[in-house]
């Protein structure tokens, strides 16, 4: 469509040119014209675009004048080579694009009036004679033009009439197509090399989500979308906004594209492939908008190491990463420059307007009134010593691309005029498609000592200066060059600088890195971005985005990256839980030992015999081994101290139960009988009370032995007993192998005989006064029998193994002591 719509635009407006007569030679298009043996087109921006209505604007230096320079200086150096074209001279037929597309195409059709034909038998002039044309000059190739949609918009009318084009400044990707733009060669690199150096650029400062801002157009459009799919081939980068800049900006608008940006105020980083014009517009906004240090931007080449974009905003855009092709100064050109003057630079047509502009004065001319603030030119006005000239980067590259098309033109004449002084019929008219094979096919060493020549698509190879714009705590505020990029990056951090002279990279992250032990939750659909969330109770950091359970021997560390073994406690001699048992259970050994000792002192006495000394050592002993496993219970667990625990638990108990049972039947039977005969009961001498009683403890340590052979002693370490909701305070319990139940089951024989031992002293309350046992032994079973109703919930609503154990050490202690009340 674009074709086709090129094609009627074209004939439109080369059939309305009537008769060219002196009158309507003022109408054509400002243009120079140099004679030579070959002519070659040139396509500059010497002015910027114009306000609505008007095609052209100010004047341009560096992109203009200065470029349109380098391009007579090339002609000029070549023209002068006796070894390059010799005995050929170049000529030029140069026009002005005013940095519009449209205006660019209507400039130039002058390029292709000598290839079109057209039937004047029907023009007559207005005397009735047949009109005098001029043959037009035949422009064997362009240099041109400098933006991207400029160039596509020629290449597409140049491709029509083979005419081989090289640009100086075109970047966009489009224009690697040669389905579409077969003619176009360039000598700078495409923005798709560009746009893979700023996403390896914008990666290696640690960024992940950047905003980006593209003037509407080819360059513009066509850069970010290169950058947008390298990005997103890459990885690990997020787009927070992709914000276009109208071609027309209606008023405000770029206020209103600093206010898009804040609203993703962490997207600091901005990609801007954006004219001059809008680069400057975008810094005014942000300085207007109070935002100064908080945009960090990232340049393409349009802004390149230019002073024109932050002019009187050096403050907004410090700290700024832009990208350049990369160039050199020619030094042949700056003596050629800075000697031109208004007396022997006639051929630029535009020179004297730079001059006015560049010097800030008036030309004098017949009917011109000065403007106010201007002072008229006195002509003594030296380039050389005006501290505004600069040479711009791209200068190298329009010398280049002059160059190009002359060496191709060269190996073309040596092929086809072999020998032959000046240009051979065989190149008159040279054809375009053959000197587009040459042009592809040129190596030379540039301008700059940098390799020229051209890919398959026509394209440069990729070479890049990385440049910072340094304001602060510098000896010379400017461009400082920070890195190279070719094929890879080259960046050297240590030399970046950013607002108020801080030389952390600043970030421009969605969110921040989580703290140590928290996981990321993913903001859906924008992988860049997401919320911490803390790995809380006994869970850890499995991986970013994943929080597990520690094993349940293990709990999490600190920081949560990882679990740690749950530390293990046992009971300690040093506890106050273990001293007060321990110490009551000493004075009771020793009370204990002290009765036995007496006893066996006494042995023969009354008093002792009618104790029943054979039923109280019996007794002793099971107080002994009450008191003894106390110790026990604080022991650390091993397998033989849970086999003692297991065995003496209960069976001291069982002692002393069995005991007091025999003696309270025996004095029930005694008194039971009395009643009825004087034959005194059967089994009621020592020997039978000593007999039933150790069948009775036999029947304890049946059991106890069968729970051994049913399960066999050992320790466990139970870390559930011990795990509160912070883990800092889990401990492991190191104890035996020995749930509640089968402690209650080890000591219910115990209580079946102390229930039986009791209903006896019931049953014996009745006996005479005179006898002086019954009443103390049913008083102790009373107790004994109250003690372990609390004992019991008590001891199952107890969570720590050592508060169960010093319960279980009362017990004993409060059990010994009323058994002791008997004695």
């Amino acid at each position: 469509y674009m074709q086709h719509k090129n094609i009627c635009t074209l004939f439109t407006l080369m059939f309305n040119v009537g008769c060219v007569t002196e009158q309507h030679q003022g109408s054509q298009p400002q243009s120079i014209k140099i004679e030579g043996d070959i002519t070659l087109g040139g396509l500059f921006p010497m002015h910027s675009r114009g306000a609505a209505g008007v095609p052209c604007g100010e004047i341009k230096r560096e992109k203009g004048i200065h470029r349109l320079e380098a391009m007579l200086y090339a002609m000029d150096q070549i023209n002068s080579d006796p070894d390059l074209l010799p005995n050929i001279t170049l000529g030029a037929r140069i026009l002005d694009t005013c940095s519009r597309d449209t205006y660019a195409l209507e400039q130039s059709l002058l390029f292709v009036q000598a290839l079109i034909q057209k039937d004047t038998s029907d023009v007559r002039c207005s005397n009735g004679e047949p009109p005098i044309i001029p043959k037009p000059e035949r422009v064997v190739g362009v240099i041109g033009a400098s933006g991207s949609s400029v160039s596509i918009m020629v290449a597409n009318v140049l491709r029509l009439f083979s005419i081989p084009q090289i640009s100086y400044a075109s970047t966009a990707p489009e224009l690697s197509d040669k389905s579409r733009y077969e003619f176009f060669s360039r000598v700078v690199p495409p923005d798709s090399y560009q746009a893979q150096a700023m996403v390896d650029i914008v990666k290696a400062m640690g960024w992940n989500y950047v905003s980006t801002l593209a003037s509407e157009g080819n360059y513009g459009e066509s850069g970010v979308d290169a950058f947008l799919q390298i990005s997103r081939e890459a990885g690990g980068l997020c787009i927070a906004q992709s914000i276009k800049i109208p071609r027309e900006p209606r008023p405000n608008e770029f206020e209103k594209i600093i206010k898009r940006l804040m609203e993703t105020s962490n997207a600091r980083g901005v990609i801007i492939f954006a004219n001059e014009d809008d680069i400057k517009r975008v810094l005014q906004s942000a300085k207007k908008a109070n935002l100064t240090g908080h945009f960090l931007f990232v340049g393409s080449d349009s802004w390149g190491a230019k002073s024109s974009p932050i002019q009187d905003q050096e403050d907004v855009a410090e700290g700024a990463v832009t990208i350049l092709p990369k160039r050199a100064s020619i030094d042949g050109f700056d003596q050629y420059f800075t000697s031109r003057s208004l007396e022997n630079n006639r051929r630029n047509i535009w020179f004297a307007e730079f001059w006015e502009d560049d010097f800030k004065c008036k030309l004098t001319r017949p009917g011109i009134k000065y403007e106010l603030g201007r002072r008229k030119c006195t002509g003594e006005e030296r380039i050389g010593h005006h501290s505004q000239y600069e040479q711009e980067g791209k200068v190298q590259f329009v010398i280049d691309a002059v160059y190009a098309m002359a060496h191709a033109l060269h190996s073309m004449h040596l092929d086809l005029c072999p020998g032959y002084m000046g240009v051979c019929e065989k190149m008159d008219p040279v054809e375009g498609q053959m000197l587009l094979q040459y042009i592809r096919a040129v190596s030379f060493n540039g301008s700059a000592g940098t390799g020229v020549m051209f890919n398959e698509n026509g394209d440069a190879p990729g070479r890049y200066d990385i440049f910072q714009y340094q304001l602060s705590n510098v000896s010379s505020p400017g461009y400082k060059v920070i890195g190279q990029w070719t094929n890879h990056l080259r960046l050297n951090a240590d030399e970046m600088q950013w607002s108020g002279g801080h030389r952390r990279i600043p970030d421009s992250v969605c969110s921040f890195p989580c703290e140590s032990g928290e996981r990321k939750k993913m903001v859906k659909g924008v992988p860049c971005c997401w919320h911490c969330e803390l790995c809380d109770g006994y869970q850890y950091l499995l991986d970013e985005f994943t929080c597990d359970m520690c094993p349940f021997d293990m709990r999490p560390l600190k920081n949560r990256t990882g679990c740690r073994p749950t530390p293990i406690i046992k009971l300690e001699w040093s506890s106050p839980w273990a001293i007060i048992p321990v110490f009551l259970a000493i004075l009771g050994i020793l009370a204990t030992t002290g009765v036995i000792v007496t006893f066996i002192r006494f042995n023969d006495t009354p008093i002792v015999r009618a104790s029943g000394r054979e039923l109280s050592y019996v007794l002793l002993t099971g107080i002994f081994l009450i008191y003894l496993i106390t110790f026990l219970m604080i022991a650390e667990p091993s397998t033989a101290v849970c086999a003692f625990r297991r065995l003496l638990l209960g069976l001291g108990m069982c002692i002393s139960y069995s005991a007091m049972l025999t003696k309270t039947n025996r004095i029930y039977r005694i008194f039971e009988q009395g009643k009825k005969s004087v034959t005194p009961p059967k089994f009621i001498s020592p020997t039978s009370q000593l007999i039933i009683t150790f069948i009775l403890i036999s029947v304890q340590l049946l059991g106890v032995f069968i729970w051994f052979g049913v399960m066999p002693p050992h320790t466990i370490i139970d870390y559930e007993e011990q795990k509160p909701p912070n883990p800092e305070f889990a401990r492991g319990v190191l104890k035996c192998d020995m749930s509640d139940l089968s402690l209650i089951l080890c000591l219910s024989y115990a209580i079946v005989l102390m229930i039986t031992c009791t209903v006896y002293a019931i049953k014996s309350r009745g006996v005479p006064e005179t006898f002086n046992e019954a009443k103390p032994i049913g008083f102790t079973m009373y107790t004994t029998c109250i003690v372990w109703l609390a004992f019991v919930p008590i001891f199952f609503g107890t969570a720590q193994s050592t508060e169960k154990a010093e319960l279980r050490s009362r017990l004993q202690s409060s059990t010994i002591y009323i058994i002791c009340m008997i004695c």
